[in-house]
């Protein structure tokens, strides 16, 4: 790291604002254009500096494009480094979705507007689903016999989380917490009882548990709860987000909320910028500001401050153990919560149709990206309901 940097600061900012504008195809794809951008074609990030802020990205909270591009900041340019290239990532596609936000409030009444969201909101459920699955296989293990030997106990929270999110309709990060440590407990028992890396999660959770009244104040700690608790795919978000903003807090209709998630997937950047949608639509662009930051705040803390304990976090096998079985939950959580909005959103035969086979595309054609799969459930919905019907 203390190398002399091959590129200037300003060069990596540049990059990422236009990654952040043009980068589409969620998490995976974005850590794959970094690779082949900074390591294999620019050379200005090393193969070891990449893995390890892959694995760092991977082992602590937060949506994991923006984690790594903040570490990749942090490698040569320290906390100036992750704190411009951060906001750099996350600027352009946070502006889309606000403007966005502000089209959709002026015409989403619109019968073609309805149309379109119609077509995009079951792509968007069988992208989900896919989703669900892709993470359930990566996280877990395949569904088969040998893997619930295994790994019964993660099948098991995997099994209870989607369960208990289906029936209650909403999370419980208690259980995050308790499933990760039970993990941790019975797989791998820590030599210690407290330290820097357990401390941030036990603060952030007693601060979580404040409550105001201001509605601004409310969608703060409501997102930086949802930004503390993100593990891999921007995905895993939407259960979080699905039982406090619809059933708890009554912020977005399900329609709605659907028709976030369907703008996460037509923009660039990180799937988690959707939060920057949600917060204007029910406080305008102050709580999309507010909502935006307080959802990538845990992430850019975690990345700064464990960043230079990477070897000794890496190696420690109690934590890897703990973000397993969060993990495991998580996922579980969000099978749950594919099923709670799918049986509110898919609506007919058509939509569940479209689904179904926004399912099968993803599964069966490998270099399909969800934008196109979008674009053309957008046109089938307009096909159905304003010539079909």
């Amino acid at each position: 790291m203390d190398e002399k940097p091959a590129y200037t600061l300003k060069q990596l900012i540049f990059y990422f604002l236009k990654l952040g504008s043009t980068g589409f195809g969620g998490p995976v794809a974005l850590v794959g254009y970094m690779y082949k951008d900074l390591v294999e074609n620019r050379k200005w990030i090393s193969d070891d500096e990449y893995k390890q802020g892959l694995a760092l990205a991977q082992l602590v909270p937060g949506p994991l494009a923006a984690q790594l591009g903040i570490y990749l900041g942090f490698v040569h340019y320290r906390v100036l480094g992750a704190t411009l290239v951060g906001i750099a990532f996350v600027i352009p596609s946070f502006i889309m979705v606000v403007l966005l936000g502000m089209a959709y409030k002026l015409y989403g009444g619109l019968a073609w507007i309805q149309a379109v969201f119609y077509g995009v909101g079951a792509a968007v459920m069988g992208i989900i689903a896919n989703s669900s699955y892709k993470l359930t296989t990566k996280s877990i293990g395949k569904f088969n016999l040998e893997s619930f030997k295994q790994n019964w106990l993660l099948w098991l929270f995997f099994g209870t989380a989607a369960a208990i999110t289906f029936w209650t309709q909403q999370e419980n990060i208690l259980l995050f917490i308790a499933t990760g440590l039970l993990y941790m407990f019975v797989k791998v028992p820590p030599k210690w009882l407290s330290s820097k890396t357990s401390s941030i999660f036990i603060l952030l959770k007693i601060a979580f548990l404040t409550d105001e009244n201001s509605t601004l104040t409310k969608i703060a700690l409501f997102f930086a709860k949802a930004g503390a608790f993100v593990f891999g795919s921007g995905l895993a978000i939407v259960p979080f987000l699905h039982g406090g903003l619809v059933t708890e807090n009554h912020w977005l209709t399900e329609q709605q909320f659907v028709d976030a998630v369907a703008v996460a997937m037509i923009t660039p950047g990180p799937v988690v910028i959707t939060v920057g949608f949600i917060g204007y639509l029910i406080a305008g662009f102050q709580g999309a500001s507010v909502a935006a930051l307080a959802t990538f705040l845990p992430c850019y803390l975690f990345t700064v401050i464990l960043a230079p304990f990477f070897n000794k976090i890496v190696k420690n096998k109690s934590i890897k153990a703990f973000v397993d079985g969060i993990t495991a939950t998580v996922v579980g959580a969000l099978v749950g919560a594919v099923i709670v909005i799918a049986s509110r959103s898919i609506l007919d035969f058509p939509m569940a149709l479209i689904a179904i086979i926004t399912i099968l595309a993803l599964l069966y054609i490998k270099k399909i990206q969800e934008p196109y799969v979008i674009m053309v459930a957008a046109i089938l919905g307009v096909f159905i309901k304003l010539i079909l019907y």
